[in-house]
C-alpha cells in the first residue's frame, strides 16, 4: 500500500520548531519537579466521554450510549487536579472528540499550568477541528493505529486514517505520536512497521505497544510479534521518552519487578468522577475525585498493587519509573481482575485494552 506526502512545510517551519522547543522546556520542568518531590500526581488521565464512534474488538474502555460529562463538572474536576498539583492531564475516553465542549476542557487544563494531552482514534480530525485544538492549547495527541487495512478486530487502520495524519502534519501545532501495536489478535504484526515508518515520514514520533489482556495483564508475544516489536523499537526517535524497558520483559513473557505508583503519581478519573489506579483497575480505590486529598496520594504512593508484576499498562510504568529508586512500598492492595469491578456503564465483555504511550 503506497503512501505519499513527506514532512509538511508547517512542521519544519521555524515557528513550529520554536513552539516545540518551548513545549520541550515545559516537559523538562515536569520531570525535574517529579524528581524533586513525590507529593503530587505527575499524570492524570480523565474521561469526559465514555461513548465512542468505534467498537474495536479488544477494547473495554467505551460504550455506545453515554452522554458527555457536563462542562461545569469537568471544569471542577480539572480544577481539583490542579489543586493536587497535577503536572500532565491527558483526556481519554471513549472518544474525547465527541464531547461538544472539548476545547473549553483543554483551555482549563492549560489554565491550571498542566501539560494538556489527548488520546483519540483520529476519525474526526478535519483541518478546522485541528485548528481549534491549536487555539485551545493542546500540547500532545496520541493516535493508536492497529493495522494497515481495517478488519473485524479494529477499524483504526492506516488506510482509513492516512488523510487525517496528513491533516495533522499540515495543520497541527501540537506534538503527535502514533502508537502501533502487536498482540491481542492483530492479524498482521508486520503492519506495525508500515505504520511506524509512515508516522516518521510525516514528522511524528512513533512507538509500539503490546496489547494486554482484559485485566491489563501480561500476554506474551509469539515469535513473529516479538521480532516485529524489536525491529519497531529501533525506529523510535531518540528524543521520545524511553521509559519502556519493562516492555522487553513483557515481550518475552516475564513479569516485571517494579513499584507501581498508581493512585498517587498516576490517577485515572472515570466519567463518574471516581479515582482509579488505571483504566484496567476501575473500582480501586474508587474514591470521588472531589474527596481525594494529599493523604490519599501519600498512602497510594506506598501501596504495592498485586497486579503489578504482570501489568502492561505503559503510562503507569512510565510515570512510576521516575520513583523506581526510592520509597519501598509498605502496604498491599490485593486488586481484582477488571471484569469484577467495571462500572455498569462500561462495555467489558472479553475485550482487551490498548497500551498508551505518552511523551513527557
Amino acid at each position: 500500500m503506497a503512501f505519499h506526502m513527506p514532512v509538511s512545510a508547517h512542521r519544519s517551519s521555524l515557528p513550529y520548531r520554536l513552539q516545540a522547543g518551548v513545549r520541550k522546556a515545559r516537559e523538562v520542568g515536569v520531570v525535574g519537579h517529579a524528581l524533586a518531590s513525590t507529593h503530587h500526581p505527575v499524570m492524570a488521565q480523565i474521561v469526559p466521554m465514555r461513548r465512542c464512534n468505534l467498537s474495536c474488538a479488544y477494547c473495554n474502555e467505551y460504550d455506545e450510549v453515554s452522554k458527555p460529562v457536563a462542562l461545569d463538572e469537568m471544569l471542577r474536576r480539572i480544577d481539583h487536579l490542579g489543586r493536587l498539583g497535577t503536572s500532565i492531564i491527558t483526556i481519554s475516553g471513549g472518544e474525547p472528540l465527541l464531547h461538544p465542549e472539548l476545547d473549553e476542557i483543554i483551555r482549563r487544563i492549560r489554565k491550571t499550568g498542566a501539560i494538556a494531552g489527548m488520546i483519540t482514534n483520529g476519525y474526526l480530525l478535519v483541518p478546522e477541528r485541528i485548528k481549534r485544538l491549536n487555539a485551545a492549547g493542546l500540547d500532545h495527541m496520541q493516535i493508536s493505529i492497529d493495522n494497515v487495512q481495517p478488519d473485524e478486530i479494529s477499524k483504526k487502520s492506516l488506510k482509513v486514517l492516512d488523510k487525517k495524519l496528513q491533516n495533522l502534519s499540515e495543520f497541527a501545532d501540537f506534538h503527535v505520536n502514533i502508537n502501533s501495536v502487536v498482540g491481542g489478535g492483530i492479524k498482521n504484526p508486520q503492519d506495525a512497521l508500515t505504520i511506524g515508518h509512515r508516522a516518521l515520514e510525516l514528522g511524528f514520533t512513533s512507538t509500539i505497544g503490546i496489547i494486554h489482556d482484559g485485566s491489563g495483564q501480561l500476554k506474551p508475544l509469539v515469535d513473529e510479534e516479538r521480532r516485529v516489536y524489536y525491529e519497531m523499537s529501533k525506529l523510535e526517535k531518540k528524543n521520545y521518552s524511553r521509559f519502556n524497558h519493562f516492555q522487553e520483559a513483557i515481550a518475552n513473557g516475564r513479569p516485571n519487578d517494579w513499584r507501581c505508583r498508581a493512585g498517587s503519581r498516576y490517577l485515572y478519573i472515570c466519567e463518574h468522577g471516581l479515582v482509579h489506579y488505571c483504566s484496567q483497575q476501575r473500582g480501586w480505590p474508587g474514591t470521588p475525585l472531589a474527596e481525594y486529598t494529599q493523604t490519599d496520594l501519600d498512602r497510594e504512593f506506598l501501596t504495592e498493587k498485586s497486579c503489578a508484576p504482570n501489568c502492561t499498562v505503559s503510562c503507569v510504568h512510565q510515570i512510576s519509573y521516575i520513583d523506581h529508586w526510592r520509597a519501598p512500598q509498605t502496604r498491599m492492595a490485593d486488586v481484582a481482575p477488571l471484569a469484577h469491578h467495571l462500572p455498569h456503564s462500561a462495555d467489558s465483555g472479553d475485550r482487551n485494552s490498548e497500551l498508551v504511550n505518552i511523551e513527557f
